[in-house]
């Protein structure tokens, strides 16, 4: 085998991308924007809500032995300090029919969406923020703690600070560097100050799931070179180099995607990638060794990981399975060269909303069409055969 018999397997999902009708949430406000970066509305998702327990024997079907899913934080406290025995209830059906089919659960409590309460006070900025966050963290762990195995107190704070505060094509679309740092900040504390409150109120394991590109400078110039350890520093250094150690969690989720290229010339920051670079639907460079490089560099903290994401947005399905196999050779290699990773959840199960670029970009191995029918790919078929046997490579019968 070339992973071990134990390893966790699976895909990974968000609330509002899959479940539809989030409407009390800031991002549902961002994509009903006139001026905003959304292209569309995330409706009706693909009707999750309603039909989870069919999905989750699918993915069991599909030799799954692990998932990925978030709460949303609206849902269960739709107003300050009001929390919803009906969410509550649901969310509680959700994890009992994911835990009677034997998968195991990872449970994500903020995955990019913020009550619309919580917004208009200032989300992140806010001053009492964290103490909020960690309210809702040990609420939801006390009434659900049991049928949360591992928890993930946030889905890529780096990307929240990014993507809202110096990018600005997600919530609150600010452009502000100071404010992007600023956020960077908090969120890292927030993490650290819910993994106490998780743990009194009786969670098991707690993690933290970051995105972590390979950086690299777009030329050999101090300004490239500058710009570059700044954002290395903020958005992969601030987040591991605090995780080490008991206070920080007991596992990482490390989420991996593309290589970028710094560049103080651009707008953005990011460079183009050198032509001739295969680039995904949403114009991302592919680099399978870089999930390798970046999985070295995470070990650092000393935590347990698993991989919570990583995937490619394409509508060739033979790019996706070149994409999965070539990548699940480089965990496949950082495992033997020592790093400790327990499992890998393919993002996404399905194709579902993809934020500001709507739904577009398909990361599904399984397809979804205008009557929420589900439909596996050839990869989900290629992820199946190497999830029940560990093995990357097809055996000779």
């Amino acid at each position: 085998m070339d992973l071990p018999a134990d390893f966790l397997w699976g895909t990974a999902t968000s609330a509002h991308q899959v479940e539809g009708g989030n409407t009390n949430n800031d991002w549902w406000d961002f994509e009903h924007h006139p001026t905003s970066a959304a292209q569309t509305s995330s409706g009706d998702g693909i009707d999750h809500f309603h039909r989870y327990s069919d999905d989750f024997a699918l993915l069991r079907s599909l030799g799954h032995n692990a998932h990925r899913l978030s709460i949303e934080w609206s849902r269960i406290e739709p107003a300050p300090g009001e929390f919803s025995r009906t969410a509550i209830a649901h969310y509680r059906r959700v994890l009992t029919a994911l835990a009677g089919t034997g998968m195991t659960a990872f449970v994500t409590l903020h995955h990019f969406t913020l009550p619309r309460w919580f917004a208009a006070r200032g989300g992140w900025l806010a001053p009492d923020a964290i103490d909020l966050f960690t309210r809702y963290c040990a609420h939801v762990t006390a009434e659900l703690g049991s049928l949360m195995p591992y928890i993930c107190t946030l889905n890529e704070p780096q990307m929240i600070a990014l993507h809202g505060y110096l990018e600005g094509y997600h919530p609150p679309g600010l452009t502000n560097p100071v404010l992007w740092r600023r956020v960077g900040s908090v969120l890292l504390d927030a993490h650290l100050a819910a993994v106490p409150a998780i743990r009194a109120a009786g969670g098991a394991q707690i993690g933290l799931a970051v995105q972590l590109p390979v950086l690299a400078p777009a030329r050999d110039d101090d300004a490239c070179r500058s710009l570059h350890r700044l954002m290395r520093y903020e958005i992969v250094d601030r987040y591991l180099d605090n995780l080490a150690g008991p206070d920080g969690g007991d596992w990482l989720g490390v989420q991996y995607y593309r290589k970028q290229w710094v560049d103080p010339a651009s707008p953005t920051w990011f460079g183009e990638p050198p032509t001739g670079t295969p680039l995904t639907q949403m114009g991302w460079a592919v680099h399978p060794d870089g999930l390798r490089e970046m999985l070295h560099r995470a070990a650092a903290t000393g935590l347990p990981l698993y991989v919570t994401e990583n995937g490619i947005a394409t509508t060739d399905d033979t790019e996706r399975i070149t994409y999965l196999t070539t990548h699940l050779a480089a965990l496949a290699q950082a495992c033997a060269e020592g790093v400790d990773v327990r499992g890998y959840l393919h993002w996404s199960a399905f194709d579902n909303f993809e934020w500001s670029e709507g739904y577009r970009p398909r990361f599904g191995l399984i397809s979804v069409d205008d009557s929420f029918a589900r439909l596996p790919k050839p990869s989900a078929h290629v992820f199946a055969r190497i999830a029940r046997t560990g093995q990357l490579q097809e055996t000779p019968r």
